[in-house]
């Protein structure tokens, strides 16, 4: 019986045993860039400039992340940031799905037109200068508006989506029609809920973005207070803050590199905390199997 058993075990062969060693050796080498980063920002002064930290700490110290999470300031843009980052990846969803919901309808009148109008603006824009004097115009100038309501759609996400919405089983959202229900049914009670995986992916996509976005702070953001994690770091990181506050920093009047890998570290941790739980949409099917044939 149990040469049986053994039998029957897989044999791993030697190509397979070279995919892996590459599979890994590959996931290393993007693995290390990042141990690198925080090696440096939990490592002192002298062995940072010696250039002899690798993938772990020298001279362990955490004064890197007391300069930096020490500031009261810090802790009130990762609050902005947070916020912004909810609200705009909540409307992103909400357009993205709606319009390559309706969009993904055939009879609808006027659909190629209306897609063509969408599509026209990925390919030209209207300019940053353009775009700034119409978030001024209407009042969005110096408010956390600014930072997500022009920008709250993107046209490869929506593409995205209604691809998916299209490639769903005609059957189920003829039988709900025949039985009497909506639009705005068929999408809540069966468009969405075969929809996570793709939703949870275009998420992600728009609550990354948002994280990562200073651009738009440091050209609509006037106020101090209203500062996004992101555009607070960034003046950390060029040293403008330090100059001004020295007492607050120690005895530092250069900006050492750990310093300057602890805020990539801070500003990077946060949204990579998202991934685990946002795992399981990316590895299931798209179809849960929803029809039988």
């Amino acid at each position: 019986m149990a040469a049986k058993i053994a039998g029957k075990k897989k044999k791993i062969s030697i190509g397979q045993i070279v995919i892996y060693l590459l599979i890994t050796l590959l996931a290393l080498i993007c693995l290390y860039p990042f141990l690198n980063v925080l090696a440096v920002s939990l490592s002192g002064y002298n062995p940072v400039l010696s250039g002899k930290v690798t993938f772990y700490p020298m001279e362990f110290t955490l004064e890197a992340y007391k300069q930096i999470l020490g500031r009261a300031t810090i802790w009130t843009s990762m609050r902005t940031t947070v916020i912004v980052t909810l609200l705009g990846t909540a409307l992103s969803l909400i357009l993205t799905v709606l319009a390559a919901y309706g969009l993904s309808i055939e009879d609808l009148p006027g659909r190629k037109i209306m897609t063509g109008l969408i599509l026209f603006t990925m390919y030209f824009g209207g300019g940053m200068i353009p775009t700034f004097l119409v978030v001024k115009g209407v009042g969005l100038y110096n408010t956390l508006g600014a930072l997500f309501i022009p920008q709250s759609i993107s046209v490869f996400n929506f593409i995205v989506m209604r691809t998916f919405f299209k490639e769903l089983p005609d059957s189920l959202q003829d039988a709900a029609r025949i039985d009497g229900a909506s639009y705005m049914q068929i999408l809540f009670r069966i468009v969405l809920p075969l929809s996570m995986a793709v939703i949870a992916t275009i998420g992600l996509f728009y609550a990354v973005g948002y994280w990562n976005s200073y651009f738009e702070a440091l050209i609509y953001i006037q106020d101090g207070d209203k500062y996004t994690l992101q555009l607070r770091l960034r003046s950390l990181l060029f040293g403008s803050e330090l100059g001004a506050n020295v007492d607050d920093v120690g005895a530092s009047v250069v900006l050492s590199r750990s310093l300057k890998m602890a805020t990539v570290v801070v500003s990077t941790v946060p949204i990579l905390v998202v991934y685990p739980w946002l795992q399981k949409y990316f590895v299931k099917g798209v179809m849960l199997g929803s029809v039988k044939g």
